[in-house]
C-alpha cells in the first residue's frame, strides 16, 4: 500500500484545513520544496499536491512553488497534483513541468467531456478526484454539494479511462477523527481501477484498516494533518506497511 503525503498549497505555503474551510488554514511550512525534501527523505515514494487558491478561483495560482517543489523531488518520485485544473492547456503544461499526474475533480463533475479528453489526450496520467459527503459529490474546493451519486460517477468515469480515483470524504478532512473506510470500501469494489484513500487518517490504526482492505482495490492513502501534528509517524507508518507485506 502507498503512503502518500500531502502537500498543500495556499499562498504559496503549506498548510492544512479543516473540512475544506480555508478559514481554518493552519501553516506548516513557509517553504513546501523544504517539505517535500522532508518526506522523500523519510521515503515518501509519491507525493499530493494541492493548489487550494486554484481549487477556489478555477486556474493555477501556486504554480511558482508547485515548480519549485518539481524541481526538489519531481525526478526522484512521481508527483499528483490537483487544484485549478480546468482545461487541457494547463494539464499539458504541469506535466511538460514534471507532474506525472493530474488530479482532475470539480472540472470532471461540471465538464466530463474535459475529463473524457484528458484522459484520450494524456492516458495514464490522469487521476479524478471524487469528495464527498453523505454519498454526494461536492465541487468548487468542496463548497458546493452536487445531487451526483459516488459510485455512478466512478463507474462513468472509469469508462473514461482514468489511472486511479481519489477519494475522500469531507467530514472527515484534516478531523482525524478515522478514514471513512465502509464507504471507500464500497466504492473500490464497484469499479477497478485502483482507489486512494483521503481524509480522516488519524494513526497507526486507520493505516492497518485501510492495509486490510487493499484486495478491495484500496491501494493508496493521502497522509495530511496526522504526519504534520504527529498523531501519525510516516517512518513508522511505512515501516508497520511493509511488515504487514511481509
Amino acid at each position: 500500500m502507498l503512503l502518500i503525503p500531502a502537500i498543500d498549497l495556499k499562498d504559496g505555503k503549506c498548510v492544512r484545513l479543516r473540512q475544506g474551510d480555508m478559514a481554518s488554514a493552519t501553516v506548516f511550512s513557509d517553504d513546501p520544496a523544504a517539505m517535500a525534501r522532508q518526506w522523500v527523505e523519510q521515503g515518501a515514494r509519491r507525493l499530493h499536491l494541492v493548489d487550494l487558491n486554484g481549487a477556489r478561483s478555477g486556474r493555477p495560482v501556486n504554480e511558482a512553488a508547485i515548480k519549485k517543489i518539481v524541481a526538489e523531488v519531481g525526478d526522484e518520485i512521481p508527483i499528483q497534483l490537483g487544484g485549478g485544473i480546468r482545461d487541457l492547456d494547463t494539464v499539458e503544461r504541469y506535466i511538460d513541468d514534471g507532474v506525472h499526474y493530474v488530479v482532475i475533480g470539480t472540472a470532471a463533475v461540471k465538464s466530463p467531456g474535459f475529463l473524457h479528453d484528458a484522459c484520450t489526450a494524456f492516458g495514464g496520467h490522469v487521476i479524478v478526484a471524487l469528495d464527498a459527503r453523505g454519498g454526494k459529490v461536492a465541487t468548487d474546493g468542496w463548497s458546493k454539494l452536487t445531487g451526483h451519486d459516488v459510485i455512478d460517477l466512478a463507474k462513468k468515469f472509469e469508462d473514461y479511462g482514468v489511472e486511479a480515483i481519489l477519494y475522500t470524504d469531507i467530514g472527515r478532512d484534516g478531523m482525524l477523527s478515522g478514514v471513512n473506510i465502509e464507504a471507500t470500501v464500497e466504492l473500490a469494489r464497484s469499479v477497478k481501477v485502483p482507489v486512494i484513500a483521503s481524509g480522516g487518517v488519524n494513526d497507526i490504526g486507520d493505516i492497518e484498516r485501510l492495509f486490510a482492505v487493499r484486495d478491495d482495490g484500496v491501494e493508496a492513502v493521502v497522509l495530511g494533518r496526522s504526519i504534520y501534528e504527529g498523531t501519525l509517524d510516516f517512518k513508522a507508518a511505512l515501516a508497520r506497511v511493509e511488515a504487514l507485506d511481509a
